[in-house]
């Protein structure tokens, strides 16, 4: 008997032994594969807002009331004072303010604020001298008036004026929290910036020299007592070790910002205690398990059937329990999964900072055109019909000087500038923009005015072109999927102005959106950047009309308003 006991506890011992250290290997790889997974995702996650924020200040650049509230026309700052503190609470930027060229800011998103930055000197700010330099400049420091940390982006506008926008990471910081681990950005000195433990913003994970500490502090305002080691040690590998206790697998990847890296440190204790004590549980029941098997083989059948039946009671109770973590694990799982699916979805926010999306979308038809006319030209040569091989030549020619006239235009669209205007015909502005739609238009009936052949309006061909363009692609889109789709346009006109209207049966636009339907970055489509409305409403603007939505039974209505020639 005796023999047996102590037979049985050493190869429990044993087995416990190798199970705990299988289990731990096994842990440590699943949690570096899944370290790797989600850092790249919060690095995404970081990503997509820095992207957001980076389009503000560049839309804002060349905006009429920054031009002239940076002049000093106080009707213009207060009236940007307003639009600043609708920007920022569309986009949630903390805020946003413009700074004239002498260093004062003249205009701010929280005006009415009794900490409102307006009159405040930041002609000491590194992000203000830079961006006067340079065109841009970013920052990450303490702000003057709220001495809460966030990131600068600077931007010098038209007039020698400085456009920025704060980002604060209160809302990513509190996302990483709530995904569990520690999550930190660092600097290239290695100074912890953002951070899902607050306790450890600006520790630094490297020593700096006393000149760089204090340039550091000088720059981002911090206290002297601030810079402090950051409180982890190197262990094997990957694995971190914190000084009050604690082992962490940590995965490393860079953002989009300059010299910015995020650090991801997954626990490790408590995952290896868990696997080890149901790898030990394991083996050491299956160590028992054998031993009581080849005792009760030596005992009296009455005796096996006995402890036979003890033994399967404590597996089943054994087994029960094993299910039970098995379940909890896999819900586990499954709430990590859901999170990792947030964090992916959160990744797929529009990057507003693409121009090239826009160019795609200005010079996307005359292409299809292009490629049209040239395939017609093909059947048209085999024909010898010359003369018509000609004129789509000739189409071709115009539809690449169209694009040619769009690429060049296109950063006067999206800034604002001011182009020649002079008489143009309505049913030539008319006439191009059906042109460069005519292969979408192919699905969709449009219902056409009668337009005098003299009737003329003060404009640019091209940007009337494009206004037109952008509303009957909306229109079209707005219509997508529905088994019958037409476009109305109306034609009015008196001594002064012509008034030209495109209608469509679609759904119509939502209540939630009309009010802020000018807005930029608000929009109704998945896709949507949210500028084409409000870049054409300021291109008619700029031309002394306006466009603007008109109320309808059915389906969305704008007017497009021009000065007659």
């Amino acid at each position: 008997m005796l023999r047996w006991v102590l037979g049985t506890m050493l190869l429990s011992a044993l087995a416990v032994m190798i199970a705990g250290s299988v289990a731990e290997k096994r842990v440590l790889a699943d949690l570096r594969e899944q370290a790797v997974t989600d850092a790249r995702l919060r690095a995404a996650l970081l990503d997509s807002e820095l992207a957001r924020f980076r389009l503000l200040p560049l839309t804002l650049a060349d905006d009429r009331d920054v031009i002239a509230a940076v002049n000093g026309v106080p009707a213009a700052r207060e009236a940007l004072d307003r639009k600043l503190e609708l920007l920022a609470g569309v986009t949630r930027a903390a805020a946003i303010y413009v700074i004239a060229p002498d260093g004062t800011a003249v205009s701010a998103s929280n005006w009415r604020s009794p900490e409102s930055f307006k009159g405040m000197d930041y002609r000491f700010r590194p992000y203000f001298q830079e961006a006067k330099a340079r065109g841009e400049a970013s920052q990450y420091a303490l702000g003057t008036v709220s001495h809460r940390p966030g990131l600068y982006l600077a931007r010098r506008s038209a007039g020698q004026g400085v456009i920025v926008v704060k980002l604060e990471f209160d809302r990513i910081e509190q996302e990483w929290a709530r995904a569990g681990g520690i999550t930190f950005v660092r600097n290239p000195l290695g100074v912890v910036l953002v951070t899902s433990r607050p306790d450890w913003r600006f520790a630094a994970s490297q020593r700096l020299t006393p000149a760089t500490a204090a340039r550091f502090r000088r720059e981002t305002r911090v206290p002297i007592d601030a810079l402090r080691p950051l409180p982890i040690r190197r262990g094997a590998r990957d694995v971190r070790v914190l000084d009050g206790g604690g082992r962490f697998v940590a995965r490393e990847v860079a953002v989009a910002q300059s010299g910015w890296q995020l650090t991801l440190m997954q626990p490790v204790n408590a995952a290896v205690r868990t696997a080890q004590r149901a790898a030990a549980l394991s083996a050491a029941l299956a160590a028992v398990m054998l031993s009581v098997l080849g005792w009760t083989l030596t005992q009296r059948v009455t005796l096996a059937r006995r402890r036979t039946a003890e033994l399967e009671d404590a597996v089943a109770q054994r087994t029960a329990d094993l299910r039970r973590e098995m379940d909890e694990r896999a819900e586990s799982e499954a709430r990590a999964a859901e999170l990792r699916d947030a964090l992916r979805q959160a990744n797929r926010l529009a990057s507003l900072g693409q121009i090239t999306a826009s160019v795609a979308h200005e010079t996307a038809q005359p292409v299809a055109a292009i490629r049209t006319y040239a395939q017609t030209s093909g059947t048209l040569l085999d024909r010898g019909a010359l003369e018509d091989v000609r004129a789509n030549l000739g189409t071709i020619a115009r539809l690449a000087d169209r694009i040619g006239s769009v690429t060049a235009h296109l950063r006067g669209f999206s800034r604002r500038q001011s182009g020649e205007v002079r008489p143009v015909l309505v049913s030539d502005v008319v006439d191009g923009a059906l042109l460069i739609l005519k292969e979408q238009l192919r699905s969709a009936a449009i219902d056409l005015p009668a337009i005098p052949p003299a009737l003329a309006v003060l404009g640019g061909k091209v940007r009337l072109e494009q206004v037109l363009v952008n509303l009957i692609q909306n229109a079209l889109e707005a219509m997508a999927g529905m088994p019958e789709r037409r476009i109305t346009l109306a034609l009015s006109h008196d001594a002064t102005h012509v008034r030209l209207t495109v209608a469509d049966g679609g759904p119509g636009v939502a209540d939630d959106v009309v009010g802020r339907l000018f807005t930029p970055f608000v929009t109704s489509r998945d896709k949507g950047l949210g500028l084409g409305l409000v870049i054409s409403q300021d291109i008619m603007v700029e031309l002394g009309g306006w466009l603007k939505l008109l109320p309808s039974a059915g389906g969305a209505r704008f007017e497009v308003g021009m000065r007659r020639a």
